[in-house]
């Protein structure tokens, strides 16, 4: 660009400022909004009055000109290559060349302006008190991306339908998302272990990638879910993580560790690496409740195993209600181990309820990522910032990280699929084994290519919880906390997980 007054120069600054956006820290330039923006304006009023041309129609130092290609140590050719020029009289197309891109390809889920990106999320299920708040950062993100010119001059349009936490239901759901009229190009969020492992042939198949709202140990394995791409570490290194950190650093005297759980991928993933934390560090197993906890069950046998245990370490792979409903009938009965579990199994707002003191005095939050508002990472900052700005009266949450990442891998997928003229579907899968997810600080960067004990996260994060730090009135627009606080500076990794050769999946159903 050669503004060719101080006045062309300012107007040429608006430009930019209104056709241009950062991108992890890059500023992209959209050439062709700021031609648009420029040819809409007129009567420009600078410092010297109005932008102007003569009768003669000669602007003079009153425009604006675009050329193909500039060479400081050749004035002359650099500026007769001339591609557009902006004048207040009329702008115009020169005889010069911009070198532009190859025209993108594209199949099924893009068109000339709409990449549409689809999420199967359970909205009405076990999860779904979760999964919605996920799902809600996820649109502002895309809205946000929308906002600022799209991925490759194309709209975002998210896709999202229910699937209950139901198998049958999301098979259904992956139907119409594979359509190849009316699909998706990849798929944003899948829910559930067993719902994502029962679409992972087709997958790849179909050549949709699709990131799991899951975090089975499985995925990694490229025998497994070779088209699913993982976020952060999974159950078993998170389970191992935080067994070792509590037990070193929180329980008092020699361990005794109760396993409690979901059965299938999830909850016998986390349980399988409880124990294998416990092995390794010579931890008695005094309750092994691994698929104990039956969704929708009378928990009494559970509640009952863990008082007569002993155990002063308590391993949960559950959901929030099956937890709070086993967590609150085992202290009423006074027992107080320190407490944790995988991350689905802690909701926040229950601080909202009765268990609040319990949970303050024995409950460690584990998780994958930062929660609301902790740390001052510049991913944390962004969020934060977004959310409040797009969805100030929503109620705080800790899965909004999840959402939020969740679409930040999405698009920089996108973004390296559309950097490489390729946004078909198989595309977008190879532009997904080419990148390296950022997340900006908000969780440990995440890559899919090499060998995979290189590439394979596994870090984790441990937060202890206190109560009084949580309003449950507070909104985003609040900023606040969900009553989260880090431990150890930062996501922790054991020893028995960094050592650990990854073979496949920690446990399997078959």
């Amino acid at each position: 660009f050669w503004a060719h007054s101080y006045d062309a120069t300012t107007l040429l600054l608006d430009a930019i400022a209104a056709a241009s956006y950062d991108d992890g820290g890059t500023l992209v330039i959209d050439r062709a909004g700021i031609r648009e923006y420029m040819a809409s304006v007129t009567n420009y009023s600078g410092i010297i009055g109005l932008l102007s041309c003569d009768a003669f129609g000669d602007c003079g130092s009153q425009k604006i000109t675009v050329i193909g290609h500039a060479d400081s140590n050749d004035i002359a050719t650099s500026n007769a290559n001339v591609v557009y020029e902006y004048a207040p009289g009329g702008s115009s197309r020169g005889g010069g060349d911009l070198v532009a891109p190859a025209e993108t390809l594209f199949d099924y889920g893009v068109t000339e302006d709409t990449i549409r990106v689809g999420a199967i999320a359970d909205l009405s299920g076990i999860f779904a008190p979760l999964v919605i708040q996920i799902m809600d950062a996820q649109t502002a993100y895309w809205d946000m991306v929308n906002d600022h010119g799209g991925i490759d001059g194309k709209m975002v349009e998210l896709v999202v339908l229910d699937n209950g936490y139901d198998v049958p239901t999301h098979l259904d759901r992956y139907e119409a998302m594979r359509d190849k009229d009316s699909g998706v190009v990849f798929l944003s969020q899948s829910t559930g272990s067993p719902h994502t492992a029962a679409i992972a042939e087709m997958l790849i198949e179909d050549d949709l990638g699709a990131i799991p709202l899951s975090w089975y140990s499985g995925w990694p394995d490229p025998g497994y879910g070779k088209n699913v791409f993982e976020s952060y570490t999974n159950y078993c290194y998170e389970s191992i993580n935080a067994v070792d950190w509590l037990s070193k650093n929180v329980v008092d005297g020699e361990a005794k560790l109760a396993v409690i759980s979901y059965p299938g991928e999830y909850g016998q993933d986390g349980a399988a690496g409880a124990k294998i934390a416990a092995e390794a560090l010579g931890i008695e197993v005094v309750y092994d409740g691994e698929g104990a906890a039956i969704p929708g069950a009378d928990q009494t046998p559970v509640i009952t195993g863990l008082i007569e245990s002993g155990a002063n370490l308590v391993w949960a792979t559950v959901g929030p209600s099956v937890f709070a409903e086993i967590f609150g009938g085992a202290a009423a009965q006074g027992f107080t181990p320190i407490w944790s579990g995988n991350s689905p199994t802690y909701n926040y707002m229950l601080l909202a309820t009765p268990l609040a003191p319990a949970l303050d005095a024995f409950y460690y939050q584990s998780a994958y990522a930062l929660t609301w508002n902790s740390g001052d990472a510049p991913g944390m900052k962004t969020m934060v910032a977004e959310l409040q700005a797009r969805m100030p009266d929503k109620p705080l949450s800790d899965v909004y990280t999840y959402g939020w990442t969740e679409a930040m891998a999405a698009h920089q997928i996108l973004e390296t699929a559309a950097k490489n003229g390729d946004m078909t579907r198989a595309g977008v899968v190879r532009a997904a084994n080419e990148t390296v997810i950022d997340y900006q600080g908000l969780a440990p960067n995440q890559s899919y290519s090499g060998e995979i004990n290189d590439f394979i996260v596994r870090e984790s994060y441990v937060f202890d919880t206190q109560a009084d730090l949580f309003n449950v009135e507070a909104t985003v627009a609040d900023g606040g906390s969900t009553g989260s606080v880090m431990m150890a500076g930062g996501p922790i990794m054991s020893d028995i997980t960094r050592d650990h050769v990854y073979e496949g999946a920690c446990f399997s159903a078959g």
